[in-house]
């Protein structure tokens, strides 16, 4: 990332932007290319952390990816707008006008300009409604649409930087670099966000077999479909579900398998948080549905030692189920520990159970209410007690951690963990926000 954007710049001041700096207005007009610059190549690149890559998604991980790209929208936000700001009074020092009436006479007279300022205003409109006290608000469909106006607005911000000023002009490095990096991004969305999703699910024709309730407001999916042993699916993979049923094609809802792959099934356990997954429970056999995935690296691939420790919360459980399923290890070197504030709360108690006893692992139940004055992963009367990540009686240094739940729980049990002597490449994590 850091090397894309130097080349960005580097490609600027070389192509004749080192001698723009000689005046207070080709300063400021030079200080705008340049933000304007930084700005659009990250936000490339937060579109190719978005675009679910391949190989971004075994080598960084799908959540971290999705992490990096959500910490670049500020900086993005901010660069864009200075780069508006420093362009303006550049312009307006060089006619020797105010900074209103140069706007003015760039929205209306030079070309390219206002679609310019209709995409950063869907920028600005996309950044609002990131803010978690807006986001709240609003559907999680309603959000994801508002957040692909990221495409629209960067659509819209590219025919103002190859006609105006020419800075891209044919035959410069600057043009073919910045043509191949906006080639390369529109490229990867097409293909791994649009046409390899929708040839992988005419592929294997995957429909609801089987809707099974689990408990209150909790409900497990039983997908069949043609092949399914060629999606290479793993225990702790996730994918993004469309049940195309009626009201219910245009929810997209992120869920990672509950039970390991079979070659001829596929599971998912939902928890009902909302009226769009409360409505999954009556699926009828038969429906068809719409899948992009596998995706993630909460998988056997990721181990570093023999021994696993086995963490879940809440709808964490789930993927924590189809690990210990999936996973190879020996009797003896699996410990599970799942946590809940009541016992009666563990989901897919009774295969756990199951599991750990035909598989040798030891299970513990961490059942309880938080600490009203500690911040701690485990139930309050255990902290009390002095209960660690270590208490459990596995060898950090010879055991890889995997661990699943809502994202404040988890950095708590990931802080455990760091300080108990587990590495960080024996860490595994996969977040939960709901």
């Amino acid at each position: 990332m850091v090397g894309s954007v130097a080349l960005a710049v580097a490609l600027f001041l070389s192509d004749g932007g080192i001698y723009r700096f000689t005046s207070f207005a080709e300063s400021m007009t030079s200080m705008g290319i340049l933000t304007g610059l930084i700005g659009t190549n990250l936000i490339c690149l937060m579109l190719l952390l978005a675009a679910r890559i391949p190989v971004v998604d075994r080598t960084m991980g799908h959540d971290r990816a999705l992490a990096l790209h959500s910490s670049l929208g500020k900086p993005v936000l901010y660069l864009l707008l200075a780069h508006g700001i420093f362009l303006t009074i550049g312009y307006a020092a060089t006619d020797g006008s105010n900074v209103v009436s140069e706007t003015v006479t760039l929205i209306g007279t030079v070309a390219d300009m206002p679609l310019a300022y209709i995409g950063l205003a869907l920028f600005v409109l996309v950044a609002i409604s990131s803010v978690v006290a807006v986001r709240r608000h609003f559907l999680y469909e309603v959000w994801q649409v508002i957040h692909l106006l990221t495409y629209a607005g960067t659509a819209a911000s590219i025919p103002h930087q190859f006609s105006t000023g020419g800075l891209f002009l044919p035959g410069t490095a600057q043009r073919w670099y910045w043509l191949a990096l906006y080639t390369l991004t529109a490229s990867s969305l097409l293909v791994f966000r649009f046409l390899v999703p929708l040839i992988t699910s005419l592929q294997h024709r995957v429909r609801v077999h089987s809707v099974r309730h689990e408990g209150p407001g909790i409900f497990s999916v039983t997908m069949t479909g043609n092949n399914l042993q060629s999606l290479n699916a793993q225990a702790g993979q996730f994918f993004t579900w469309r049940f195309l049923a009626r009201g219910q094609w245009w929810h997209a809802h992120p869920l990672s398998l509950s039970a390991a792959p079979d070659g001829t099934s596929l599971r998912v356990t939902i928890k009902a948080t909302g009226k769009g997954t409360a409505r999954l429970g009556a699926l009828r056999p038969g429906t068809a549905v719409y899948f992009e995935g596998p995706y993630g690296m909460f998988t056997e691939n990721a181990r570093t030692a023999e021994g696993v420790l086995l963490i879940g919360s809440g709808s964490g459980m789930a993927p924590i189920r189809a690990l210990l399923e999936g996973l190879t290890f020996a009797s003896g070197k699996a410990t599970v520990v799942l946590r809940a504030s009541r016992e009666t709360g563990i989901l897919h108690q009774s295969e756990i159970e199951r599991l750990c006893a035909e598989r040798g692992a030891r299970l513990f139940y961490a059942a309880g209410a938080r600490h009203p004055f500690v911040d701690s992963w485990l139930p309050g009367d255990w902290v009390d007690q002095g209960t660690t990540l270590g208490s459990f009686g596995v060898d950090p240094a010879r055991t890889d951690l995997y661990v699943c739940g809502p994202g404040a729980w988890t950095d708590l049990v990931t802080q455990d963990a760091e300080i108990q002597g587990f590495k960080a490449s024996a860490i595994h994590h996969e977040r939960f926000s709901l």
